[in-house]
């Protein structure tokens, strides 16, 4: 009888869908929805103010065919933003390791670009860029994106095993040498933590570039969608457009999560699961 427990329990810690990260969250979001639902209907909460969790569910129901559209032009943007962010990061990352006065010249304007708030600067751009205002958008989310990939990988390729360095150093390995076979596979692990970070806030720039540029129409976005809803105060309408926004970011997430751990493999530490 011991054993058969024993067997019974094993499978269900193998089973990620029944295991308790992955029950724990819905049982609080489940929780949180029910008093948010009920906490709306005791109060009658007028549905402009807040509406029911039942409310933005019909919303997104009903408004699924103007909606999904939208979102997947923002998650163009926000694609061709990130692709855009890790390649130019991963290159200026590359050069400023190679000098330290490369480094001590580039990287103040890369923190200068990340401090500047995207909001000040997005009309200039979209001005700047005309009638594509496809492209403005992208470099908007690319100027917010591109950051923690620079800043991580820079991090990763001077963050070198004294050991190794000057084993390369032994063997009179060439520049090349030691940037492919020591600086990147010891900076692979800060990208990709940076790739994490930058995938959510190219959705983050989408978005803000989005409601600066207000552009309607077919090409219109996720963000505009809710600026509509917003003005004609279609609240549910607006909150479902968020819920697609926030399932778009958590997805981003995971999926980039997943591929750092496939990557990775069994060589890192920070990607080794062990038995606690």
């Amino acid at each position: 009888m011991n054993k058969d427990i024993a067997l019974i329990l094993a499978k269900l810690k193998k089973n990620k869908l029944l295991s308790l990260d992955t029950i724990a969250p819905i049982v609080v979001g489940i929780l949180v929805l029910s008093a948010w639902e009920i906490g709306v209907e005791v109060t009658e909460t007028p549905i402009y103010l807040l509406p029911k969790p039942s409310d933005i569910f019909q919303a997104l129901i009903k408004d699924w065919p103007i909606l999904f559209p939208a979102l997947l032009i923002t998650l163009k943007i926000t694609v061709v933003a990130f692709i855009t962010a890790a390649i130019s990061g991963l290159m200026i990352a590359v050069l400023m390791s190679q000098s330290k006065w490369i480094e001590k010249s580039l990287y103040p304007y890369a923190i200068v670009l990340q401090t500047t708030p995207i909001v000040a600067i997005a009309p200039l751009i979209i001005i700047w860029f005309k009638d594509y205002t496809f492209g403005a958008l992208v470099t908007c989310a690319w100027i917010v994106a591109f950051f923690p990939i620079i800043s991580n990988t820079t991090f990763g390729l001077n963050s070198l095993d004294p050991n190794l360095r000057d084993l390369f150093i032994l063997y009179k390995a060439s520049r090349w040498q030691t940037l492919w076979y020591l600086r990147l596979p010891s900076a692979l692990p800060y990208f990709l933590s940076g790739l994490r970070i930058s995938g959510g806030l190219s959705l983050i720039g989408a978005v803000v570039a989005e409601f600066v540029a207000g552009t309607g129409g077919t090409d219109s976005g996720i963000a505009y969608q809710m600026l509509i809803a917003g003005y004609n105060l279609q609240i549910p309408r607006m909150f479902a457009a968020l819920f697609l926004v926030t399932m778009l970011g958590i997805l981003i997430f995971i999926l980039l999560s997943r591929i750092s751990d496939w990557v990775l493999g069994e060589w890192h530490e920070g990607s080794v699961k062990r038995d606690t």
